[in-house]
């Protein structure tokens, strides 16, 4: 099941101000980039090259993957844009690894709180400078 409609990105502009004035973090399987926003929603974005997976089949997959991914997570986020970009390797990975990546990524751009079970809150709107 795809996204809700006011939970995606789908804007090129969008997509260029994440890129032009946001941050990344990077693993094996996927990249994440994000820009904080002025409003509490967040709001998700795929980006599946179609110079590295060749059949639409395969980046309509990843697509709903991803979007399964990050279900989950959404409610723990506030006032961010993102933007997933699988790799090659992630063609092979399965729903429970892809979910475990995003949400170390998550937490490696302080985006997600690290430990749920503490009851501690992230600021709203806190976001990792950069190194």
């Amino acid at each position: 099941m795809a996204l809700r409609r006011e939970l995606r990105l789908r804007r090129s502009r969008d997509f260029q101000r994440i890129r032009q004035q946001g941050k990344s973090v990077a693993s094996r399987l996927l990249v994440l980039a994000w820009a904080p926003t002025e409003s509490d929603q967040v709001r998700v974005g795929f980006v599946v090259s179609r110079r590295i997976f060749k059949l639409a089949t395969q980046r309509n997959r990843l697509k709903r993957l991803l979007s399964e991914a990050i279900r989950p997570c959404l409610p723990r986020l506030r006032g961010a844009d993102l933007v997933l970009i699988p790799r090659r390797e992630a063609l092979e990975a399965d729903l429970q690894t892809l979910k475990a990546e995003l949400q170390v990524l998550l937490r490696r751009a302080r985006l997600l709180q690290a430990n749920e079970a503490s009851g501690r809150q992230r600021p709203a709107g806190s976001v990792h400078k950069g190194r």
